[in-house]
């Protein structure tokens, strides 16, 4: 036999239309990594409605809100009458808001009715997830699969022929040796034409587990080199389960509604584009009057310098503690991607893993690992580095205490011969501790709390590797060339527009802190892959405080003053407190940093208090501590619920209004980059992902069960990778329903597509947008809108109305249609 797998013909047909069906499932990651993405995203080469429509037909899905909802938006303000009005009869309906309403919910009826959706066959479902869950366990189960290594294919071949639910086991165990032969065996009967129809309608019968395989094979990782599955994989035994059971697969052949052949935007689309128009419209007039105000006030030379300047994720969570540091003193704020734009892999301090921190559309280049200090420079005694030491001991010795004692109730526990011994020992010490953390989560936090404090923290006497390290091997390249740090460096504070610098300078990074919580990720910095954003933040605080750095950015032209001091800092969007890690900031500056904690406390009750009131509990700054800490809340905050808009542009722009956390806000100044080269940055990196959060939250609120994961209070995790409803089936990759909604029949979050609003010249975007034809489809295909407030042209505002093509919006009567509408340079001597 060839040493080499030959291809046939006919196998390469099979991978092509596996790639192609593919399409139909968005990624899905594991739960300890949550990444929100779109989970439409192999649609979005197709206009919105148009992937509304494919959802529906492969999952069964609502891609809209229901009408009841309009009802109620339009009945509190939210969907402006007037704007409703216009987008009504400019997309061809006559009848009033009401009827139309009526309409709708006609429509939705008959849709439920009619609904052509074949559920999977539950016997290969059943059958299929078990050994799905069996070979994809990521150190869940104390009894793994046998024969992992071979991947997924080979090993269900060695394995399920003991499978007593398979009816004809032999033939199991006669499968061709790999994955592509056996689907063009299975198929011989079927012409190639029908393959990828074939294809995708059993990819669409468990798009959850499909979702995670097709991430798994896509980006590799640890797992996925360890225990190699494909999506040829899946087919292979899916196919091989379906011909066990004598399962037809022939593609559905059911015709499509009338309704489809209405060329008219569908009526839930019009009611959801005037419902984001009215959303948008406060927002951009904001915006455009605080750009004319800034311009004709803005002299920086009587700028007093700030205390302290501290960079937040662009995160929507930021926007409410920004809002309140701002308030407390003489502080600037601003936004960035909370990766900080570090590419790294992490390894912490102990760990035996690594996370990629960084966004999933950026490759890690760089590995960074947490080292103990051995700082010997001028501001640091012998008597400091000693205390290092100290603390490294200290850590060790809990950590190792910690670990040894949860091995051995982890073996007592799971172990049949002492399991039932060990619950008889210590079943009334775990009585009294459920109780307690049942009945008084916030005192046994606070003990918790005071006993993690005699802990040091990793960051107390580790640093993290930047300097390149050519002894460490790994599969990247620890630490960083000093080209590349001053190349971070200098990015940072040019997307910013950076160009003050106080005495004190803030990285935050970001991470939730909760309790029995499987989604806990998903409440984690989004720009880190879910992970914390803390350890970006130090990674950038320590390049920029080296001297070497600082002085190449004042040759290249940013004045640093001496006294300015690098900090890294970790906010807890869960409670509010923001974290200074402060080991090595200089005595000199020790009240520098007093002040700042003690405004950041302050800061923190105000933030604290404001959320509390959007969960209900009135001005109660407390009750987020307590739902940290309560391992039966369902609702440790709301996450990024609301989000809605992106605004990209100076913090002036937005500083004195409240946006409510539902604006992701990234600093940019357009006087500071005539290449445009910054702004493309940010439209190409940071718009993109938050549009990819958006629609997760979108789609999560308009059909919980299909693009969601139902309630938590009936999850059942599943290999740390997921959740099932129940004991069993598709592992669910969305948001729970505690995340987006108050109550099961009332959204939280107002399901709006991304309104972004840009303040810079619109030629310059239009160039931006005329090289990336990526973020060009989404606006084209509307997955969102577009809004620039140019302060080149008395900060007139426009709307991108497809074709890059822009319409003025002082038109008292605007066209849609892009052929008659006035572009940039038709209204550029304006």
């Amino acid at each position: 036999m060839s040493t080499e797998t030959q291809i046939t013909d006919s196998e390469t047909t099979i991978e092509d239309c596996i790639e192609q069906a593919a399409t139909s499932v968005g990624a899905a990651w594991p739960l300890h990594s949550f990444v929100t993405a779109n989970p439409l995203a192999g649609f979005e080469d197709r206009p919105f409605h148009e992937a509304v429509d494919e959802a529906d037909r492969l999952f069964g899905a609502d891609g809209y809100p229901s009408a009841d909802v309009f009802a109620a938006a339009w009945k509190t303000g939210q969907i402006d009458t007037e704007i409703l009005q216009v987008e009504i009869t400019s997309h061809g309906y006559h009848e009033d808001p009401e009827t139309l309403l009526d309409q709708l919910r006609t429509v939705e009826q008959q849709a439920d009715a009619e609904s052509t959706v074949s559920p999977g066959n539950d016997q290969i479902d059943h059958l299929l997830t078990k050994w799905l869950a069996a070979f994809l366990d990521q150190g869940q189960t104390e009894w793994p699969m046998p024969n992992r290594e071979s991947g997924f294919y080979t090993a269900f071949r060695t394995v399920a022929r003991h499978d007593t639910a398979i009816p004809d086991r032999s033939a199991i165990a006669s499968l061709p040796e790999e994955p592509l032969a056996a689907i063009e065996a299975i198929l011989e009967a079927y012409p190639t034409e029908q393959y990828e129809d074939i294809f995708e309608a059993q990819f669409a019968s468990l798009p959850g587990w499909v979702g995670f395989i097709k991430q798994q094979a896509e980006n590799g990782g640890d797992w996925q080199s360890a225990y190699p599955i494909t999506l040829a994989d899946y087919l292979a035994v899916r196919l091989a389960l379906a011909e066990q059971f004598a399962e037809s697969l022939a593609p559905s052949t059911a015709e499509k509604s009338d309704a489809i052949e209405d060329k008219r935007v569908p009526l839930a689309e019009v009611w959801l584009s005037a419902w984001e128009q009215s959303y948008r419209e406060e927002l951009v007039a904001a915006v455009s009057n605080a750009s004319a105000s800034l311009a004709e006030g803005n002299d920086s030379d009587d700028l007093e310098r700030p205390d302290a300047q501290l960079v937040f994720c662009i995160d929507t969570r930021s926007e409410i503690i920004r809002r309140h540091i701002e308030s407390t003193g003489n502080y600037e704020t601003h936004g960035y991607a909370g990766f900080f734009g570090v590419p790294m892999r992490y390894k912490a301090y102990e760990s035996d893993v690594t996370v990629d921190a960084c966004p999933p559309i950026v490759e890690p280049t760089h590995r960074v690992a947490d080292r103990p200090s051995c700082d010997h420079d001028h501001e640091h005694s012998h008597a400091h580095e000693h205390s290092h030491e100290h603390k490294q001991a200290t850590h060790d010795r809990w950590s190792d205490a910690l670990e040894g004692a949860t091995k051995v109730v982890k073996k007592l526990k799971s172990n049949a011969a002492t399991a039932f011994s060990f619950v008889e020992t210590a079943g009334a010490g775990y009585g009294a501790a459920l109780t307690a953390r049942t009945l008084m989560p916030g005192r046994v936090a606070d003990l918790l709390s005071a006993a993690d404090k005699r802990v040091p923290a990793n960051h107390e006497f580790c640093e993290p590797s930047v300097d390149y390290n050519p002894d460490s091997i790994n599969e990247l390249r620890e630490g960083f060339f000093f080209e590349e740090k001053v190349e971070f460096a200098q990015t940072a504070f040019e997307l910013m527009g950076i160009k003050d610098f106080g005495r004190l300078f803030v990285f935050t990074g970001h991470g939730s802190h909760t309790s029995n919580n499987p989604f806990e990720s998903s409440l984690d910095c989004g720009a880190c892959a879910g992970n914390h954003g803390g350890p970006n933040a130090r990674v950038l605080a320590a390049i920029c405080n080296e001297e070497a750095v600082k002085d190449e950015l004042r040759a290249e032209g940013y004045d640093i003053p001496e006294d300015t001091v690098f900090v890294a800092a970790k906010h807890n969007t869960t409670t509010d407190e923001i974290s200074l890690y402060t080991t090595s900031v200089p005595a000199s500056h020790a009240e520098d940093i007093e002040r700042l904690e003690d405004d950041l406390e302050t800061a923190r009750e105000g933030s604290a208090a404001e959320r509390a009131a959007s969960m209900g509990a009135g001005n109660d700054a407390a009750d987020t501590k307590r739902r940290a800490a309560d391992w039966a809340e369902t609702r440790p905050e709301w996450g990024l619920a609301g989000n809605a808009a992106f605004v990209i542009g100076p913090r002036e722009l937005t500083a004195g209004y409240d946006l409510d956390g539902r604006s992701f806000l990234h600093s940019y100044d357009w006087s500071t980059d005539p290449t445009g080269e910054s702004l493309a940055a940010i439209i190409a990196g940071p718009m993109v992902v938050t549009q990819w959060i958006n629609t997760q939250y979108y789609f999560a609120t308009v059909d919980t069960a299909a693009f969601g994961s139902g309630s938590k209070i009936t999850h059942n995790p599943v290999g740390n990778i997921g959740v099932y409803q129940g004991n069993g089936g598709d592992i669910l990759t969305g948001l729970p329903l505690q995340s987006v909604k108050a109550a099961d029949d009332e959204p939280y979050h107002q399901p709006l597509r991304l309104s972004t609003v840009i303040h810079a010249p619109c030629e310059r975007v239009m160039d931006i947008l005329s090289e990336n034809e990526t973020v060009r489809q989404l606006l084209d295909n509307d997955w969102l809108s577009l809004t620039v407030v140019d302060p080149t042209k008395d900060h007139r505002v426009f709307d991108y109305a497809g074709e890059l093509s822009w319409r003025p919006l002082d038109e008292t009567e605007p066209q849609l249609e892009s052929e008659s509408t006035p572009t940039v340079s038709a209204v550029a001597d304006d």
